[in-house]
């Protein structure tokens, strides 16, 4: 018995259809938020500071410094005027809560 290639093809595709989109973290939103104000603050209050709310996205955990909980990291691109920026915001991990326990800010950029 011989099995038409279309319908071998038409398995395959339908077996490896993407995975449904992650969910967005609980607190992307205000990560959003207190990313513009840190760049804000990183540049002097220059309005012309952004942050690209549809591409924040969670990439991890992290080791608390003390004991043995877990941070979330949630990261939000912006820019300034020509200049790119990553902030990543740290939050503890506390059931309907959304506590910020770090943050960073690094250009984007190649000094050598």
């Amino acid at each position: 018995m011989r099995i038409p290639l279309a319908s071998v093809m038409l398995a395959l595709l339908t077996a490896t259809a993407p995975a449904a989109a992650k969910p967005v973290h609980p607190c992307a939103s205000q990560a959003a938020q207190q990313a513009l104000k840190l760049l804000k603050f990183q540049s002097d209050e220059d309005d012309r500071a952004e942050v690209f709310k549809d591409r924040v996205k969670s990439i991890g955990t992290i080791k608390a410094l003390r004991g043995n909980g877990r941070f979330d990291v949630i990261e939000v691109p912006g820019a300034i005027y020509k200049t790119d920026y990553r902030m990543r915001l740290i939050y503890a991990q506390i059931p309907g809560q959304c506590v910020l326990m770090g943050q960073e800010v690094l250009e984007e950029s190649d000094p050598y």
